[in-house]
């Protein structure tokens, strides 16, 4: 018998983007990233030639119980599931339904004003806008030397 060789099974998940927010990737591998675990809401992230547009589902949760902040061009949802009275001694068949924190970091695609940024909820779902910050325009430098 010859010496077996074991790989480790990875999830494979052919619609992830390249520079999709790491979240998705890393979740199966660290279920406690600093000591979190929780939660990681899908979000629809686009934008027009203004504003980044971010969406995601707040079903079963109160909007005042969400944080949103923004740094460094990244975006970042967090917050608290509404607990029902949960019975301890349910005898579950099977229980799909996730209660708890959740967590979201999500780069956004160009550089934005976050101190701008508005937030409303409706139907069920949390809508983020934000506007983007101008680009840079080239600066011309004249350069100085000693000839007059």
């Amino acid at each position: 018998m010859g010496k077996e060789n074991y790989m480790p099974i990875i999830k494979w998940t052919p619609f992830l983007e390249p520079f999709e927010d790491m979240d998705k990737m890393f979740e199966d591998y660290m279920p406690a990233r600093g000591g979190f675990t929780g939660l990681v809401p899908a979000v629809d992230v686009y934008q027009d030639k203004d504003k980044v547009y971010v969406e995601t589902q707040l079903a079963g949760i109160d909007p005042e119980k969400v944080d949103i902040s923004i740094e460094n061009d990244v975006l970042i949802i967090k917050g608290e599931n509404e607990k029902t009275s949960e019975v301890e001694d349910k005898n579950y068949y099977r229980k799909e339904i996730r209660r708890g924190s959740f967590y979201r970091s999500v780069p956004l695609p160009s550089h934005v004003i976050g101190e701008k940024a508005s937030a409303e909820a409706v139907n069920g779902i949390l809508k983020i806008t934000v506007p983007k910050a101008p680009e840079g325009k080239p600066k011309t430098i004249k350069i100085k030397t000693g000839k007059k």
